[in-house]
């Protein structure tokens, strides 16, 4: 198998320092990783999150592709979260904006919603049955 797992998100910031100041609120924990750029101005910060430790990093634009989009859009990679509508509520009081709504697919328990945050990027929550089962089986190990 070639994909083994989710590792690490990248998120572009014109304002690395404003953007980390942010997701360190939200998340409730300092980012473990920070570099300078040339200039000495923080250039990329990294986050540890969740059960298995994945990554959010967040880099400054001026390093962006040429070829990357600068408007929200394109593929939504969603986090799972306990509480779906305590989560959304808490971006939207932090000042990101509602990308897509509270949705639910089916009636399996797969719930998601999205917000841009304040640096332009979407950022994926969702209750996962899935998430919990895989989980629940390593943790028995």
């Amino acid at each position: 198998m070639s994909l083994r797992g989710f590792s690490t998100i990248n998120f572009w910031a014109d304002d690395v320092e404003a953007a980390t100041a942010w997701y360190q609120e939200f998340l409730g924990l300092e980012a473990y990783f920070q570099r300078p750029g040339p200039d000495g101005k923080l250039a990329y910060a990294e986050f540890r999150i969740g059960d298995y430790q994945n990554e959010l990093g967040i880099i400054d634009s001026r390093f962006r592709p040429s070829a990357t989009s600068t408007v929200p859009g394109g593929a939504v990679m969603h986090w799972h979260v306990d509480d779906l509508s305590g989560t959304v509520q808490r971006l939207l009081s932090m000042g990101a904006t509602e990308y897509l709504p509270i949705t639910a697919h089916g009636d399996s328990g797969f719930i998601t919603a999205s917000v841009v945050d304040p640096f332009g990027n979407v950022l994926g929550v969702m209750n996962n049955p899935h998430y919990l089962d895989v989980l629940a089986a390593v943790q028995q190990d």
